[in-house]
């Protein structure tokens, strides 16, 4: 249920209005824990759920049109994202699997989402300077993507952990 929940966060962060230089999302954090916590015949409902909030948010509130192959990277990486989580922090969670998922998950994002911005935009010449800009353009959106997910693994990842060892002490102390 925990995951469900914050895949459920990680939409309400993308819809609820929020400063624009916050650029806080849970997105990352959730599909990493999403994928660590259930199976991979459940990896479907948050893929939908993203893929509805990438509409609704393109259409009612950018009021652009949607062009579904414009998000294909996006839709593939959100399934990718789930898959490190599963591969990496399902069968053991340790300290440094959940920072190699911080880092490896927002890592992954900037590279393959900013190439697909480059090459299938004209916003940026089709030129190594032309991909370096594209590159450095996002780079404060890669900063708080490591920085979100940083936390919402943090707080996911840590809390049941911190819950157990208080119990643990908890019971050992009332057993004394």
């Amino acid at each position: 249920m925990p995951a469900y929940l914050l895949i459920l966060i990680a939409v309400l962060s993308r819809l609820l209005p929020h400063p624009e230089w916050l650029n806080f999302t849970a997105v990352g954090g959730a599909l990493l824990y999403f994928g660590a916590r259930r199976s991979w015949r459940e990896m479907l409902a948050p893929l939908a759920a993203l893929m509805v909030t990438d509409y609704c948010l393109t259409v009612f509130t950018y009021h652009y049109s949607f062009v579904w192959s414009d998000y294909a990277t996006t839709w593939g990486w959100y399934l990718a994202a789930m898959a490190l989580g599963h591969i990496l922090l399902h069968a053991r969670t340790t300290l440094v699997r959940v920072g190699a998922g911080v880092v490896l998950g927002p890592t992954s994002f900037f590279i393959l989402s900013n190439y697909a911005v480059w090459a299938g935009s004209a916003m940026y010449p089709r030129s190594w300077s032309g991909l370096a800009a594209c590159y450095a353009a996002a780079i404060p959106f890669y900063r708080n993507d490591l920085a979100s997910t940083a936390v919402v693994c943090a707080l996911a990842f840590g809390i049941p952990v911190l819950v157990r060892r208080y119990s643990a002490a908890h019971a050992a102390q009332a057993s004394a």
